[in-house]
């Protein structure tokens, strides 16, 4: 069971998700841009509040929170250099929440079992990605869908060897939620995307953090 604390910031990151869609869609920027900050902080602030601090995976995890913030906080702006910087952000914190993952240890059965629809999945969004990739975004997408996939390959792992069922909840919906990123940024700009994108990536997020409670993690 949560602490009020935890129930508390959880609340607040999913009242500023609302404020931060409702802003986008009215076109209301910096409104979209204090809502996401605040978002983004709640779920830094749900994993301290469930103890991610106190022990390696939950630091690890924490990490790779900090840095998912860091990409929100970067795709605030519309730009492609400020797009590929959100990329980077993002590729590292899935390298983080992959170190957490294989750090709590394996169960290869599990891993195997999920690699194989995830690759083809993955496949299939590059398949729908590539005829709209300038050469910029290319090889930085390429490789971004690598490592997305490996990290939530090692979920599943995590998952089959004690981690809670939160861990493959968060990464799977992270992973769901960067399909509405792709759409909206580079298959069709404007398609508001981001009424169900940024709804699951906090969710996401929330999951990954609230995951790294001992009662979870263990």
């Amino acid at each position: 069971m949560h602490r009020p604390a935890s129930i508390l910031f959880v609340a607040i990151t999913a009242l500023a998700c609302l404020s931060l869609v409702v802003s986008l869609y009215m076109g209301w920027t910096q409104a979209a841009a204090a809502a996401k900050f605040i978002a983004s902080t709640g779920f830094l602030a749900t994993a301290v509040s469930v103890g991610a601090l106190r022990h390696g995976f939950g630091r690890i995890i924490f990490a790779g929170l900090l840095l998912s913030m860091a990409g929100d906080m970067f795709l605030v702006g519309q730009t492609q250099r400020l797009f590929l910087f959100g990329l980077a952000s993002f590729l590292l914190a899935h390298i983080a929440y992959t170190t957490a993952f294989i750090q709590h240890g394996q169960d290869r059965r599990h891993a195997l079992l999920a690699a194989l629809p995830i690759a083809a999945i993955a496949v299939i969004v590059l398949a729908w990605l590539e005829p709209h990739l300038e050469p910029p975004l290319e090889l930085p997408v390429k490789v971004y869908v690598a490592a997305i996939s490996l990290m939530v390959i090692t979920a599943f792992g995590a998952r089959g060897a004690g981690a809670g069922r939160l861990v493959i909840i968060g990464a799977v919906l992270f992973f769901v939620s960067d399909i509405a990123v792709a759409m909206q940024r580079i298959v069709a700009p404007g398609f508001p995307a981001y009424l169900w994108g940024l709804p699951l990536y906090y969710a996401g997020q929330l999951c990954l953090a609230l995951g790294t409670s001992h009662s979870s993690s263990q």
